[in-house]
């Protein structure tokens, strides 16, 4: 044995590991790699030494320390598949007006560390089952598909999928070679690439122009009996909503991957909900609304919560800081201890039901009712 030889990551079997599956959790990245013109994938492990316990389409939030003392939180639909599960991997795609994104691809390196909530969400075969899937996505919204095909290659690769993956040139198609390579190990297995336009350096043979009706047809006959799910700009998602449903579709077998915030009770419906309260009475267009008052109670503040305002917005007012990244219900990152009182929660699935049971609410889509008291 060479004496000379250490090793940083000691070999262990996977029964002698435990599952990373706590609300809270430290990453160590491990790798990087460029997909595309500002696209990258960021690789971590566990500081635990576990193993990483989540559905294919799960996403996690990350806190980035953009600054020491206001870093900011960004969710990130996971890449990887949990049939590998001692790492996991995020795919992210940096805009101009990128804050969090632009830091990681300037600044995150192996070896540093982020924070870590999640996973959460429900966007995943495993929520929705079907004899047979279409994926669709454009851009970064491929990660999704990617962790599910990935998944199906490892552990089912019989399983009937038809992908088509949207962008606007060849370059900007990610995962392709991946995609290709899977294919023979997936005989149910079809691929369909579509880009808005290219040039004669990439050779491009495929269809070119905007998703519709014709090239879904095309690429996926069979499209009326299959389980969708589409992910990709709002737009684009609006585009493929549209088109399925002008065709026919059933559209309780479509399902995608929105970060738009929950629709949220306008004042008047608040005020009725909130007129068992005390002193409250009935309410009508002559009557005033009650403004509750939030006390956060490690801060030691309190203040009225303005009809219609969330328990994070009252914080923020209050100068509580609770942590959120998505502020549309979905990634759980500002999930606090309601000790007493009253909210209307309007979430999108970042809570689990559980977690409501035991007094948790979402501070982003919570909206008092009632006096309430919040730990934070």
């Amino acid at each position: 044995m060479d004496q000379g030889r250490t090793s940083a990551s000691p070999f262990r079997h996977f029964d002698e590991l435990q599952p990373w599956n706590d609300r809270q959790h430290l990453l160590e990245c491990i790798a990087v790699t460029t997909e595309a013109p500002d696209v990258m994938t960021f690789v971590f492990k566990s500081d635990r030494d576990g193993w990483f316990r989540y559905l294919p389409g799960q996403f996690v939030t990350l806190e980035i320390p953009v600054t020491a003392d206001d870093p900011v939180m960004r969710t990130y639909t996971l890449s990887s598949t949990p049939s590998r599960p001692f790492s996991i991997a995020v795919t992210v795609k940096a805009q101009a007006t990128s804050i969090g994104t632009r830091w990681m691809f300037e600044n995150l390196r192996p070896g540093m560390t982020l924070k870590a909530f999640g996973p959460l969400g429900d966007f995943s075969f495993v929520r929705y089952p079907g004899e047979k899937y279409l994926f669709v996505s454009a851009g970064s919204g491929i990660t999704p598909m990617m962790s599910m095909t990935r998944w199906f290659s490892d552990c089912a690769p019989q399983t009937d999928v038809a992908f088509i993956s949207c962008a606007r040139r060849p370059d900007d198609l990610l995962f392709r070679r991946e995609l290709e390579t899977l294919s023979p190990g997936m005989p149910n297995l079809s691929l369909g690439f579509v880009v808005e336009g290219h040039e004669p350096r990439h050779g491009w043979h495929g269809l070119r122009g905007r998703i519709d009706a014709a090239k879904v047809a095309l690429l996926a006959p069979d499209f009326l009996s299959r389980t969708v799910f589409c992910c990709g700009p709002e737009p684009f998602m609006r585009g493929v909503r549209e088109m399925l449903q002008a065709s026919g579709f059933d559209m309780a077998r479509y399902h995608e991957e929105s970060f738009q915030p929950a629709a949220a009770p306008n004042v008047d419906e608040l005020a009725v909900r909130a007129g068992a309260g005390e002193g409250a009475g009935e309410t009508d267009g002559d009557q005033p609304v009650v403004a509750p008052i939030v006390t956060f109670t490690m801060a030691g503040k309190e203040a009225k919560c303005v009809p219609g305002q969330t328990v994070l917005q009252t914080a923020r007012a209050a100068g509580v800081r609770i942590g959120a990244a998505c502020e549309g219900g979905l990634c759980g990152t500002c999930r606090v201890m309601k000790i007493s009182g009253e909210v209307e929660m309007n979430h999108n699935g970042g809570i689990l039901d559980e977690e409501v049971e035991e007094g948790y609410i979402l501070a982003c889509c919570s909206r008092p009712l009632t006096d309430v008291q919040i730990e934070a």
